[in-house]
């Protein structure tokens, strides 16, 4: 008995000393404003979204309708909505966004406040509802659905008319909102042609209705508030792109496309950039019209995703009501490339290192949460410091041409310039591999390939201490081959234009 409870004193002791010997975790560094809202983050983090423009335009082989096609025009006889969002799914969209009314005035669901909608066509008799599968086949999916309610129509009588048409598209705009379900964007431009009339939108009342009727919903526009366009149809973002903006520097229709494509390092607001680009040349399908080779999609990928923004990808269903085999077989290609590239991640084979650490060694801010996908974990290095620097060191050569970062944005956008070093096999000199300025959610940078055993990553700038949550280092077998190609071509133009002007 004497035994027993000398043994369970001594335990009690060794229990008492280990928790006296611990010591409290460093808490997290402060967020620097401004911050994502949580609707804002669940957007970028989705990263790629899909476009349905569909409507009376895919049947009159028109962009922008007039507003005066008979409905009877509007017939697909094989929409499959649950088809849309399948590929869409499988293709790694995180969300599909409809045009439920364009610039013609068309709705493609029963509104109650027109009658040139679904409702006056021959479609399903008339009892059709475009918006009403497209949300249950999303629902089904578990993708998000996302709505473009145009400002500009060309057939209702009250347009140009503030109040009254203010009135009419408030009252569609809560049709959408009340009855199908949760809405996560809603999509809004200033598109108008020249010479229309005179139209001044609620924009403010607009907004506030929104959130009042879809508090998760992100609204986009040239000036957010949620989200803002890029400044493009190109699908290219600013070598530089902050999330930060000040949404006092921009208006709907009249932004400039700078500001829209880089942000601003001082903004006061948190409106990440959204990319849209079409698979075609036009927005709406036309017969004639072929989508963009996969390869092209994924330069677009990395000018876009890979420079803090979302990609949205308009994928225009045909006159039949289906994606096109030919876009289907693009999204394939585009899809097959991503994961080829981003799925073997070279950087887990490394023992990482850094400069410092927040709160030590021991600390729950280490190198090695970069490994780790997620924005809970990240390096933070130790306060005060003269010099942000990630190390990986390899057991052998590893061959690489792409570089990813991504910083944990809930925390606030911070790193302002970087650069990636390797160290040369046999002479052991460091080499600057590339540079680069804004990271954000996502940074991809691609260059020429190159082989190491040693690389380190290093931040020149932040607006404060920096913060990583991921790093990647991939081999791109897609789009670096043909750069390079295109880089000799450039080369050799440019020096037989110096020749020229040499002779001259």
């Amino acid at each position: 008995m004497n035994s027993q409870i000398t043994i369970l004193f001594f335990f009690s002791i060794l229990c008492l000393s280990q928790i006296s010997n611990s010591s409290p975790l460093k808490p997290h560094p402060l967020p620097i404003l401004p911050l994502p809202s949580s609707q804002q983050l669940q957007w970028q983090l989705g990263s790629m979204a899909m476009f349905l423009h569909f409507g009376p335009n895919t049947f009159t082989n028109s962009e922008w309708g007039t507003g005066k096609a008979n409905p009877s025009v509007f017939n697909p006889t094989h929409l499959n909505a649950t088809q849309w969002v399948q590929i869409a799914k499988d293709s790694g969209f995180s969300r599909v966004i409809l045009t439920a009314k364009h610039h013609d005035g068309f709705c493609l669901w029963p509104s109650e406040y027109t009658d040139y909608s679904v409702k006056s066509s021959s479609w399903r008799n008339g009892t059709g509802d475009v918006v009403a599968e497209l949300a249950a086949a999303a629902a089904e999916a578990g993708i998000g659905l996302g709505l473009y309610l145009s400002p500009w129509d060309r057939h209702d009588q009250s347009y140009g008319k503030t109040l009254e048409y203010n009135e009419f598209y408030l009252s569609q705009m809560t049709e959408l909102l009340t009855k199908y379900g949760e809405i996560k964007e809603v999509w809004l431009d200033g598109a108008k042609g020249e010479g229309e009339k005179d139209m001044e939108y609620f924009f403010d009342t607009w907004f506030s209705l929104i959130h009042q009727l879809q508090p998760k919903a992100v609204i986009f526009s040239d000036a957010g508030p949620d989200v803002r366009w890029i400044g493009d149809e190109a699908g290219l973002a600013g070598s530089t792109c902050w999330s930060l903006f000040n949404r006092t520097n921009a208006k709907i229709g009249d932004t400039d496309p700078l500001y829209s494509q880089e942000g601003d390092k001082f903004g006061q607001d948190w409106v990440p950039a959204e990319c849209d680009v079409s698979i075609r040349p036009g927005w709406f399908w036309h017969a004639l019209e072929s989508p963009k080779p996969a390869v092209q999609l994924l330069d677009i990928y990395y000018n876009s995703v890979g420079r803090n923004c979302l990609f949205l990808l308009n994928v225009p269903p045909n006159s039949s009501g289906l994606i096109s085999e030919q876009d289907i077989k693009v999204l394939e290609e585009f899809r097959e490339m991503t994961h080829s590239i981003f799925s073997n991640n070279l950087a887990r084979k490394a023992l990482v290192n850094s400069s410092s650490i927040r709160g030590g060694q021991s600390s729950q801010f280490g190198p090695k949460n970069v490994l780790e996908e997620g924005l809970d974990k990240y390096w933070a290095p130790e306060e005060n410091q003269k010099e942000w620097v990630l190390y990986l060191e390899f057991k052998d050569p590893v061959s690489f041409n792409v570089l990813e970062i991504r910083e944990p944005i809930q925390m606030g956008q911070r790193i302002a310039s970087f650069h990636l070093e390797t160290q040369k096999i046999g002479s052991g000199k460091w080499e600057r591999v590339v540079s680069g300025t804004t990271v954000g959610n996502k940074r991809l940078l691609r260059f020429l390939k190159v082989e190491s055993r040693s690389l380190k990553l290093v931040v020149d700038k932040a607006r404060t201490d920096p913060l990583i949550s991921y790093l990647g280092i991939y081999m791109d077998k897609f789009s670096v081959s043909s750069r390079r190609n295109t880089t000799k071509i450039t080369i050799t133009r440019t020096l037989k234009e110096e020749q020229q002007l040499h002779d001259l």
